[in-house]
């Protein structure tokens, strides 16, 4: 059993990991493989905490021995070694690598079973993955894609073993309209899928990256600061699209396949009801932008959109009312963003030219 700081074989081979932190700093943030196997709970882990500011460690650590003991104690080891038989690969970890790691893996010794743990800990971790991307914004190029609303960003993204999903990595598509039926990660989950995926791609050699032109916020969750801030210098490729398309698009990803997200997630009949709302509520977060006139005519049509999809599944009215958003309010708002950074494109065209001049652009700088 040898205890690890190798942080970057870690992530790279993604290592499954027991994170015996207690739920509530698990549920700040933790990593990709790492699965919630506490030490104690989030009350007992309060109690000992007060214990050791009032009292000091031994007591402390004398009633963290009370608090979990018996059938608990029997409980929490047996979750451990379940998980360490089934990933013999994989290690455990506390917050800095100390007094909850070392005490699970002294109960799994006990119990017959030897695992490792990361020395230095979550923090230790954390920290390294924070530097790798702060290294990647120095050390990196980047090339902005950028495009009107629909014009299929992503669907380019996917292409490229060089893209950096900003979207895909926030579980959102970065509009109004962008939330899946799915939570977001929380913003420590964000930066470390983000850190780890950098990681990956620079252990095979990548050194240019392209990434969506996104706002400060993909809808929760905030871009780390020095990276938002080199995209902002960064040349900028765009992308186009027949706005027949653009629609097309735009009513696969975020009409039809966010029904069917709801209706896999809730049932059919549940799924509906909050798919509904959750289309609704959308449309309410711009209502101010559209003003009242604007708003009640899309409201209307998508409200005939919901309700035919619902009955027989017809569709035409909700290409009526994406059509109204992308003419007089994305692609308005669009234009004036891109006057700013007209400066920085480099080049514009469709979906097959552009992965061309993105290929190539790619070899003459290898």
């Amino acid at each position: 059993m040898n205890d690890s700081d190798n942080y970057l074989s870690v992530f790279l081979n993604d290592r499954p990991l027991i994170d015996t932190r207690a739920p509530i700093e698990f549920a700040k943030g933790s990593f990709p493989t790492a699965v919630s196997l506490p030490l104690m709970t989030d009350s007992e882990r309060q109690k000992v905490g007060t214990c050791y500011k009032q009292q000091g460690q031994q007591a402390a650590i004398e009633l963290g021995h009370q608090l979990v003991k018996g059938a608990t104690k029997a409980q929490r080891v047996e979750a451990w070694a379940e998980f360490a038989r089934a990933n013999p690969e994989g290690y455990l970890f506390c917050f800095r690598g100390g007094l909850r790691s070392q005490i699970s893996q002294q109960w799994l010794q006990e119990a017959g079973v030897n695992y490792p743990r990361i020395t230095g800990g979550y923090k230790a971790m954390r920290t390294f993955l924070i530097d790798i991307l702060q290294q990647a914004v120095d050390e990196c190029q980047f090339t902005v894609l950028d495009g009107l609303t629909g014009t299929g960003k992503t669907d380019v993204l996917l292409q490229l073993s060089n893209a950096l999903d900003l979207e895909g990595h926030a579980n959102h598509r970065g509009s109004s309209f962008g939330k899946h039926a799915t939570g977001q990660p929380s913003q420590i989950d964000f930066e470390n899928s983000l850190a780890i995926d950098v990681l990956k791609q620079r252990a095979l050699g990548v050194e240019h990256f392209v990434i969506e032109n996104e706002a400060r916020n993909v809808g929760s969750c905030s871009l780390p600061h020095e990276l938002y801030s080199r995209m902002q210098a960064a040349p900028v490729v765009v992308l186009t699209e027949d706005k027949e398309t653009r629609i097309e698009r735009i009513l696969r990803d975020y009409v039809i396949r966010l029904h069917e997200e709801f209706a896999q997630l809730y049932g059919q009949e549940q799924g509906d009801q909050l798919y509904i709302e959750r289309m609704q509520h959308s449309l309410l977060k711009i209502q101010r932008r559209l003003g009242p006139e604007r708003y009640q005519e899309v409201l209307q049509l998508l409200n005939q959109g919901l309700q035919q999809q619902m009955q027989g599944g017809q569709l035409d009215a909700h290409r009526a009312w994406i059509d109204i958003l992308l003419s007089q309010y994305y692609d308005p708002m669009y234009h004036y963003q891109q006057s700013k950074i007209k400066d920085r494109v480099v080049f514009t065209g469709n979906q097959a030219e552009l992965l061309a001049y993105l290929s190539s652009s790619f070899q003459a700088n290898s």
